[in-house]
């Protein structure tokens, strides 16, 4: 009744059900394929370089340490306010809390790691950043 039309196929895999690993190198439907030329920065050399593991070791150095302690400190105010009720009810003056106090102490704290980072990041990373830049020919960034 109705005349279905098969697709018209690239490759003789595909005619039999039995296509290639994706992303695997392998292009049977294109043997003479080549990559374009590179015209960008050689990001992979880049990320390869002495000067960029060392710069993702200071990141990590510094973030993973203070990332953790801050999480502790999270962790321990929700496990007191979970478990610990008449110690974080007890009253340090007029109505104000022990809870309270952990409370604005958690708002305090992720402004104080916010300005830590922002302060360690502008000294320490920012300027071999920047080196990385330009050894790889690229723009400055801009400051907002």
């Amino acid at each position: 009744m109705y005349d279905v039309a098969r697709p018209a196929t690239g490759n003789a895999l595909e005619e039999t059900g039995q296509m290639p690993a994706l992303f695997t190198g392998d292009r049977p439907s294109a043997p003479h394929h080549r990559p374009a030329p590179r015209t960008g920065p050689d990001y992979a050399g880049i990320q390869a370089s002495r000067e960029f593991v060392s710069l993702r070791r200071r990141f990590r150095a510094f973030v993973f340490p203070l990332s953790f302690a801050f999480f502790a400190w999270y962790m321990t105010y929700v496990l007191l306010a979970a478990y610990a009720h008449d110690f974080m009810s007890r009253k340090v003056f007029g109505q104000v809390n022990v809870g309270i106090l952990f409370g604005i102490g958690q708002f305090a704290s992720t402004a104080l790691v916010t300005w830590l980072y922002l302060r360690y990041a502008r000294r320490r990373l920012d300027p071999r950043v920047a080196e990385l830049r330009a050894r790889a020919g690229l723009p400055e960034e801009r400051r907002r």
